[in-house]
This record gives structure tokens, C-alpha cells and sequence, in this order.
């Protein structure tokens, strides 16, 4: 068999993806506090980016046609005002004036600061949220032990997870400590007996009997109950409880009031997170009988490009060529990021007023106009790809007339009504969450029962359809639903 060379000529199409184009794709799906930081951090790498002046509007509109156009173009903008960073401005200061209002006393500005009425508490000079651990080791702190004891209470408490529970053996305790199971034990009940009631302990059951042991109701039916029944008080078997410990139904419902009432996650308040708030990327304002859609541009930096260097590109031939590459090439990185940043916040624009077209009745009447909507509907309409209009709904929030949405939520599957009509999922779960709100407590619907509802207002639903969205929801079953005090 002969082998030969041959030269071949072959066509052929291949997508690459720039950096340039990635970071675009990274901007767009990226949320207003996350793309806030990445502003903050190029402002902090890139020299060439500063923050807009007095005008953020002009200064934006210039950048959008900056970055428009060749880095060539722009260095022949008009470089604005320097300005100088000199040290003359510190003589303008009357230093005299300044001084007048402070007493070179201490004991008159002590005075005078303990005096005050508007001195600062105690509580807003902390720099931190007291943890559940530094709560327990201060109480350790005030216990007298020995040290060996403090030693392994200290043990205990750095085992404890978010809500005061020990997963942790006896024998690991020791084993990782080198202290005895007798030293360990003593200093287990010593952290039990701490504040919250219900720390440190291995279970729910263990928990809540030391909870009813606090409130000196150790010998109680509630603690009988949580002992010897607990399996039967999850599953509402009350009737079983009182025919086993022959008791009437009165004294096991009261005694499982008295049991729902202690707290399961005793170090659930020492660690709760702080609550971040939403800022809306957009905005929806009816006016008249239109509905306005307005960018949301505050605490977002105005980006332009630093006229210092500016100038030094447009006298490229009086600095050096190292210099003026970098300079170049962070010229590029700066007017790409504008461009992105622009590109980024009119396809929001776009994909809001989209929305806005198709869903005009759940702006106007509320949840149960919501109609079904998928991608492809708002990308054709806006003529771009369906993972463009993916990314851009995600983790974007809009404030409209009737609450705050994230705009993922304008997109749902649609259910099929008698009058062969369509609704949305979203609708169909508001109403699932009324009919349970509407329900009795101590009779709560099943499943089935809300089939039949919701076909009496004219939707075809599936029974497990029903179940998946009632657990999408949070909705316990009509058993953990029942409510008998």
C-alpha cells in the first residue's frame, strides 16, 4: 500500500469566543450587587476608568459613542479639565476657625461628651453580631469549673452546629480532646444547663425534655408523651396516646399545645443572617393608561475614561512605547466594558418592555391574569437568542405597581381551562395558597378536594400536579396541615 502527501483545502465555520465576548455574556447574566462589584474592582484595576462628573447622563451618552468606535477615535475627544492633585488647596483652610469649635481641655471635652445627648449607645459601637458560641464560652467564662472542665465545655460548644445541636459521640469528643468520657459528660450537662434552654443536646426528643426539665415539668403528661410517644404526637395519633396512657383527649391536646410551644432550635436566634434587601435592576410606572419602563442607574458608577491618560494617547509620539501599549490596551478593556455595560442595560430594557406587552393584564388586575409565557415569545418579539433572554432574567428584579418580581417570574407553563383558555402555573398556585388559607384547621382539604375546587372555577388539574405544586409552595399534606387546638 503506497502513502502519499496531498494538500487539501477545507471550509469550515468555528464560533471562538473572545475574552471581550465572554466578559459580555458575564455581565449580562450577572445580578445589580454582583455587577456593582465588578465595576468597583475594575474602577480599582484599570487607571484609565474613573467615575462620571457632575452630569452622568452626558458623560454616559459620550461613553456609549466612545466605545462605538475605534480606540484610535476615541483619544480624539477633547480632553476635559485636568485636575491638579497639588497640596495648595490645604491654604484655603481657616485652621483658626477649625480649631475654635474643640476645647485642648480633657476634662472639658469629657464633660461635654458625657453630657451629650446624642452620644453614640453602647450596642452601636459592637463591631459584630454575638454568635452562639461566644454566648455560651461567655456564660463558660462566668461558670466555676476547673480548667480541664473549661477545657472540654470549650470542646462541646466549638462541636455545636447553627441551631445548638451536638452531632458529635461522647467518644469522639474524648478522642479528639484526650479528656475522659467522665470529664466529657460533666461538661456536657454543664453547657445543658446554659442559656438558651435545649442546648447541646443529640435530638429533637432530648431538646425538648430538657426544655419541659427548665420549666420544672419534668414529671408531666407533655414530658410522658415526648418519652414514651413521640413517634405517635409527630403523626397526630392522639387517639392512640390516650387510649395507651388512659387519659382523655382534653389533657393529650393541651399537652401537645404545651409541646409545640418550646423552641426545636434552641440557637436558631444567635445565628439568624441579617436580611439583605433587593434592589430593583428596572423599573414599571403606569402613567395615565401606558406603562413606563426606567432603568434603575443609582448606586451604579457612571464610567468614562480618565482624561489624563486620554491626552497621553493623543500625544502618543512624547511617551514611551511600553507605555503606550499598556495604555492602549487598557484603553480597549475600559471602552469594552462601557460598551458591555451599556449593551447589557438596554437588553434589559428591551426584555422588560417585552414583557410588559405580553403581561399588560397582570400589571393591570394582579396574579390571576398572569398569562403563560416562555422564552422563545420574548426573544422573538425582541429578535434576540432564547439564552440571551435566559440570562437576563435571572437574578433581574423589576418594580412594578403590583410588588416586586424577579423576571424569571413572568415565565411559566400554562394549564388548560374548561373553556379550552389557558392560565398560568403562578395563578394556579396563588389559588391553591387561597383555598389552603381558606380551609378549616381542624378539617384540611386533601389533594383531591382541591382538584374538585379548582375544577369548579374551570381548571383541568392533575391530583400529582396539585401535590408538586402545593410542595413547590411549602404547603405541608392535610396531615401535617391538621390543627386540633
Amino acid at each position: 500500500m503506497a502513502l502519499e502527501l496531498r494538500l487539501q483545502v477545507k471550509l469550515s465555520q468555528q464560533l471562538v469566543m473572545t475574552p471581550q465576548l465572554q466578559q459580555a455574556i458575564k455581565l449580562l447574566q450577572l445580578s445589580r450587587m454582583e455587577l456593582v462589584d465588578v465595576v468597583t474592582e475594575e474602577l480599582a484595576d484599570n487607571p484609565l476608568l474613573e467615575e462620571g462628573g457632575e452630569d452622568p447622563k452626558e458623560e454616559r451618552e459620550e461613553q456609549a459613542k466612545t466605545g462605538e468606535e475605534e480606540v484610535a477615535v476615541a483619544a480624539e475627544v477633547p480632553p476635559e479639565e485636568e485636575i491638579k492633585g497639588e497640596s495648595e488647596g490645604t491654604n484655603d483652610i481657616d485652621w483658626q476657625t477649625y480649631l475654635e469649635g474643640y476645647s485642648l481641655s480633657s476634662k472639658d471635652s469629657r464633660d461635654a461628651y458625657e453630657d451629650s445627648e446624642e452620644r453614640p449607645s453602647y450596642e452601636s459601637l459592637l463591631t459584630k453580631k454575638s454568635s452562639l458560641a461566644d454566648h455560651l464560652l461567655w456564660q463558660l467564662g462566668l461558670s466555676s469549673v476547673t480548667d480541664d472542665e473549661r477545657l472540654a465545655a470549650a470542646e462541646i460548644i466549638g462541636n455545636l452546629d447553627d441551631i445548638g445541636y451536638l452531632h458529635a459521640s461522647l467518644e469522639e469528643l474524648a478522642e479528639s480532646s484526650g479528656f475522659s468520657i467522665e470529664l466529657i459528660e460533666r461538661a456536657l450537662q454543664r453547657v445543658q444547663l446554659f442559656d438558651p434552654a435545649g442546648v447541646a443536646c443529640c435530638n429533637l426528643q432530648e431538646c425538648l425534655l430538657l426544655q419541659l426539665d427548665r420549666l420544672d415539668l419534668g414529671d408531666t403528661l407533655a414530658a410522658t408523651i415526648l418519652r414514651d410517644f413521640i413517634s405517635e404526637l409527630e403523626g397526630r395519633k392522639y387517639p392512640a396516646i390516650t387510649k395507651a396512657l388512659k387519659v382523655s383527649m382534653d389533657e393529650v391536646l393541651a399537652a401537645a399545645k404545651l409541646i409545640s410551644e418550646l423552641d426545636p432550635r434552641p440557637g436558631r436566634a444567635y445565628n439568624e443572617e441579617d436580611v439583605h434587601y433587593i434592589s430593583p435592576d428596572i423599573y414599571v410606572h403606569k402613567i395615565g393608561d401606558e406603562y413606563v419602563v426606567t432603568q434603575n442607574d443609582d448606586g451604579l458608577p457612571a464610567l468614562r475614561i480618565n482624561s489624563f491618560y486620554r491626552n497621553a494617547l493623543t500625544n502618543s509620539s512624547s511617551v514611551d512605547k511600553k507605555a503606550s501599549e499598556y495604555i492602549q490596551d487598557k484603553m480597549r478593556s475600559a471602552v469594552w466594558l462601557i460598551k458591555s455595560i451599556h449593551q447589557r442595560q438596554r437588553t434589559i430594557y428591551k426584555v422588560t418592555k417585552s414583557i410588559v406587552k405580553h403581561q399588560r393584564m397582570f400589571f393591570e388586575h394582579g396574579i390571576d391574569y398572569l398569562k403563560p409565557l416562555v422564552l422563545r415569545d420574548v426573544a422573538d418579539d425582541i429578535e434576540m437568542h432564547e439564552s440571551t433572554v435566559s440570562r437576563v432574567t435571572t437574578n433581574k428584579y423589576v418594580q412594578t405597581p403590583q410588588g416586586l418580581f424577579e423576571l424569571k417570574y413572568f415565565f411559566n407553563s400554562g394549564i388548560n381551562t374548561a373553556d379550552g383558555d389557558s392560565v398560568a402555573s403562578e395563578s394556579v398556585k396563588s389559588r391553591i395558597k387561597e383555598i389552603v388559607a381558606a380551609e378549616n384547621p381542624k378539617k384540611p382539604f386533601s389533594d383531591q378536594k382541591i382538584v374538585a375546587i379548582l375544577e369548579g372555577q374551570d381548571i383541568n388539574i392533575a391530583r400529582r400536579t396539585v401535590t408538586k405544586y402545593r410542595e413547590m409552595l411549602g404547603i405541608g399534606s392535610s396531615t401535617a396541615r391538621k390543627r386540633l387546638f
